[in-house]
């Protein structure tokens, strides 16, 4: 938050950051609670956001809650199957 108030913008650079490292910022909101920020990225694949997360949470600045979506399509045919 430090860095916020003193550079409000560093959020979109952040999400350029984001972009080059091969995810895409889809929906990002600003919070009001236990959490700061709701950032819906989109990436080919888990091993992508694996290395955004990284990168990101290695500054120290950032914790990351991550889960995992599917259309609900796919899930229910994934347990259809079970």
């Amino acid at each position: 938050m430090a860095t916020l108030r003193e550079n409000p913008r560093r959020i979109q650079q952040v999400n350029e950051e984001v972009s080059s490292m091969g995810a895409r910022v889809v929906s990002q909101w600003a919070l009001l609670g236990q959490y700061d920020f709701a950032t819906i990225l989109e990436a080919p694949d888990e091993q992508t956001i694996a290395r955004v997360a990284v990168a990101l949470g290695a500054r120290g600045t950032l914790k990351t809650k991550t889960l995992m979506a599917m259309p609900v399509e796919e899930f229910l045919s994934a347990i259809e199957g079970a």
